[in-house]
């Protein structure tokens, strides 16, 4: 569906657009035919875009959709803070998710989010019902982090983040050695975790960044519970989880199908926090079956 035309402002920068919206800037890459239906990809807490493998893209636009991501504030081409004084919300960050829909002319699309991006969709649909088509929610949680039924994040994920202070951010070779161990951290217990590929990521997503420690903001910003406006939700809704998730464990997931009207829940057995590439044809099938 095509909206009227936006404020906002769509420039070309290489193959990716940059657009101005809420006040900020943010970087937003396409694939596939403009005329399929839309898919914004959401990712997640301290990740760009590239959170979203360009060959997982691919995959979803020769499946006949026109597939969207974006760099959050804080991480890629996309404004950045100072380092510990993130100046938004993750209110905010939900009025970004729309801005890009306004940016691109679309009314509508179909939502996929990642963690924090889940939680960001999960805000969309709760706060602009009518700019989503479905949603899907990939290894991420109803906002109640400290209701005693969810099941806290593992200790070794806990353990090793805490001292992340003393990275220092300024040292690609410092920064890429504790995220690759931080991601294997966070890969489930029946993958195998490709350190190279991890490596590579993290080294492409410095050469977009003018300062990579601003990212940590996401851990600093607020905002208010809406667990218990779950039951608001009314677009058809897709849960993927996997059983191995040390971040935000499997019971998650099952809250947030159980609390969703009307929700499915796909758990794939063995997957940790993460897209592992072992389990794209699974979830990208699933989401293009979710879509149609």
């Amino acid at each position: 569906m095509q909206a009227d035309p936006p404020t906002a402002i769509v420039s070309e920068i290489m193959n990716e657009h940059s657009i101005t919206v809420n006040g900020v800037t943010l970087c937003t890459e396409t694939f596939g035919d403009p005329g399929n239906p839309a898919v914004l990809l959401i990712m997640g807490a301290t990740v760009s875009m590239l959170g979203w493998d360009d060959r997982f893209c691919r995959r979803l636009a020769v499946g006949g959709r026109y597939v969207i991501r974006y760099d959050h504030r804080d991480t890629g081409r996309s404004d950045t803070y100072e380092p510990g004084k993130p100046q938004y919300m993750l209110q905010d960050m939900a009025d970004d998710a729309v801005g890009v829909l306004d940016a691109h002319r679309l009314a509508q699309a179909h939502f996929v989010g990642m963690s924090l991006g889940g939680m960001i969709a999960q805000l969309v649909a709760i706060q602009y019902p009518n700019r989503l088509a479905t949603l899907t929610l990939i290894a991420s949680s109803p906002h109640g982090p400290e209701d005693p039924d969810l099941p806290p994040m593992a200790e070794k994920v806990q353990s090793y983040f805490a001292p992340s202070g003393g990275v220092d951010w300024s040292n690609e070779a410092s920064v890429v050695d504790f995220l690759a161990r931080g991601a294997h951290i966070m890969t489930g217990s029946m993958r195998a975790f490709d350190e190279t590929a991890v490596r590579s990521l993290v080294i492409r997503e410095m050469g977009r960044e003018s300062n990579y420690a601003s990212r940590g903001n996401h851990a600093l910003i607020a905002s208010d519970r809406w667990r218990e406006r779950l039951g608001e939700i009314r677009v058809p809704t897709l849960v993927v989880h996997g059983s191995d998730d040390p971040v935000l464990p499997y019971g998650h997931g099952v809250a947030l199908a159980k609390e969703i009207p009307g929700a499915t829940l796909l758990t794939i057995e063995g997957m940790g926090h993460e897209l592992h590439p072992a389990d794209w044809d699974t979830i990208v099938r699933a989401i293009l079956q979710h879509t149609a």
